[in-house]
C-alpha cells in the first residue's frame, strides 16, 4: 500500500526530513522528522484531509496562528505551520511543527508505572494547572486535554499550544504589550 503522506514529505522535504510515525489518532499523525535548517528533531502533526475538510485550511492556519502567540514553560510552542496541497487529494494536508519532548506522554507513564506517586501527580497537576490558567487569560480555551497530551520531559510536564483555540477565542492574535 503507498504512503498516502508520501507527497507531503516530498514537499516538506526542502525544510523537514521525516523519520517515522510517532503517533496516529483521529485527527492526526503525528511525524518524527529533522529540522533541516536549525538542525533538530521536531514532531509534525499533521490533520487528516477529510478533518482539514471539515475545518476548512483558513480556520486551521487562524487557529495554529493565535496559538503560536503564547509562551509558557509549560506549553509547547509551535514553530511552523502551513498547509500543502497534494496531487489526487481535494484537500489540503495541514500541518504544524512542535520541538520533540525528550521523554514520554502522560498516557505511556501510565501504561508503564501502572499509577503515580501523590508527588508524581501533584506535581504534573502543578505544571498542567500552570499552563492553562496562562492559555485561558489571554483567551484560548484548550479542547484537548487528556494523558496523551501532556508530555512529560525530565520532572516536568507540557501541553501543546495547539488545540487551545476553542470557539471562544479571538479571531486575531492579541496586541503586542
Amino acid at each position: 500500500m503507498a504512503d498516502p503522506f508520501a507527497q507531503l514529505k516530498e514537499a516538506l522535504g526542502d525544510r523537514y526530513r521525516f523519520d517515522r510515525e510517532l503517533g496516529a489518532g483521529g485527527m492526526a499523525v503525528v511525524f518524527l522528522a529533522r529540522d533541516l535548517k536549525h538542525d533538530r528533531d521536531v514532531a509534525i502533526k499533521v490533520v487528516r484531509p477529510e478533518l482539514a475538510a471539515l475545518m476548512g485550511a483558513e480556520r486551521f492556519l487562524r487557529e495554529v496562528t493565535i496559538a503560536a502567540q503564547l509562551q509558557h514553560p509549560h506549553i509547547l510552542t509551535l514553530i511552523d505551520s502551513g498547509e500543502v496541497r497534494v496531487e489526487g487529494e481535494s484537500h489540503p494536508f495541514l500541518h504544524y511543527v512542535m520541538p520533540r519532548v525528550q521523554g514520554e506522554t502522560l498516557r505511556e507513564k501510565l501504561e508503564r508505572e501502572g499509577k503515580l506517586s501523590p508527588a508524581a501527580a501533584a506535581r504534573i497537576l502543578r505544571d498542567v494547572l500552570d499552563a492553562l490558567p496562562h492559555a485561558h487569560q489571554a483567551g484560548f480555551v484548550h479542547r484537548d486535554i487528556k494523558p496523551e497530551n501532556v508530555m512529560l520531559a525530565g520532572r516536568h510536564a507540557m501541553v501543546p499550544a495547539a488545540g487551545t483555540v476553542g470557539p471562544n477565542s479571538p479571531r486575531r492574535p492579541p496586541a503586542p504589550r
